[in-house]
């Protein structure tokens, strides 16, 4: 594993706040949006966009490039974020998400935005889509390795058992499933809704390497994201474990901001306390 400095982790950490901000104003000024599980991401994306990830933004279709899958696609305005921050497309697009005449749907599209991997919306088919990159690239061409960012909401769907077999029967190491465990989901918490655990158990069950981590740490997560490299037997999941909302207090940990809108005092509440790094 490499060793990261104060100065990367320092870095990352102002790009997951950008994120955040960013993720604020369009589900603002869109009037709809999922903030909430946008939030609980975001060190996870800074971390694969700003450093690890091996992407051209001014070639998106770079045979070469790695992959990121958004899997839990209601995210979007987080992905779209972190595109338009490394350079996929002008930042200035980000205001006309959702319009007609802009490139930026409700949730993300291959087709139509540049740096987008899988058009997703409906949870859970993510790993199975990494799994059929890794067996195309087997067949010849050039080499790359795809990360599936997965939600406890995916992890409830059939599929994405389907795709874990796959993998495991496969021993797709060149996939990294790197779930944002934040326990909420819509209509409350995901341990009551449909609980998953023994999670780390079942993952092992499956064929897969597991790595848990606090999601937030920009260290652990640089250093599952190294280490995931290193495994060739199987493919590696990384569990990290994340906050609902995270940075913006009166979010965090709640169902209602799921998919909710601020109020404008919500807003300016909200925006004060991520620019002051609350």
């Amino acid at each position: 594993m490499h060793a990261h400095t104060d100065t990367l982790i320092s870095e990352l950490q102002e790009r997951a706040r950008q994120i955040r901000l960013d993720t604020l104003d369009m589900v603002y000024r869109r009037q709809a949006g999922h903030p909430g599980g946008s939030f609980s991401a975001a060190e996870i994306l800074a971390a694969l966009y700003f450093h690890h990830l091996k992407i051209d933004p001014a070639n998106p279709r770079w045979p070469e490039r790695d992959r990121f899958i958004l899997s839990k696609g209601h995210a979007a305005a987080a992905l779209y974020a972190a595109l338009a921050r490394r350079g996929y497309f002008p930042v200035e697009d980000l205001e006309k998400w959702g319009h007609l005449d802009g490139h930026l749907q409700g949730h993300p599209d291959r087709v139509k935005t540049p740096g987008v991997e899988m058009s997703s919306g409906f949870l859970g088919h993510g790993l199975s889509i990494a799994v059929g990159m890794a067996l195309a690239q087997r067949l010849g061409g050039p080499r790359y390795h795809i990360y599936v960012l997965m939600s406890d909401g995916c992890m409830q769907s059939g599929v994405a058992w389907e795709g874990a077999l796959a993998a495991a029967k496969y021993r797709c190491h060149e996939v990294t499933v790197i779930m944002d465990y934040n326990d909420v989901q819509l209509d409350g918490a995901a341990h009551d809704i449909m609980p998953l655990e023994p999670l780390i158990d079942k993952w092992k069950a499956f064929g897969f390497a597991v790595l848990e981590i606090n999601g937030h740490n920009l260290r652990q997560v640089l250093d599952a994201l190294d280490e995931a490299l290193e495994i060739h037997s199987m493919p590696t999941v990384i569990l990290a474990h994340t906050t609902k909302g995270k940075g913006v207090s009166f979010m965090e940990n709640t169902a209602l901001w799921h998919g909710a809108v601020p109020n404008s005092e919500q807003y300016a509440k909200a925006r004060a306390e991520l620019l002051g790094g609350a």
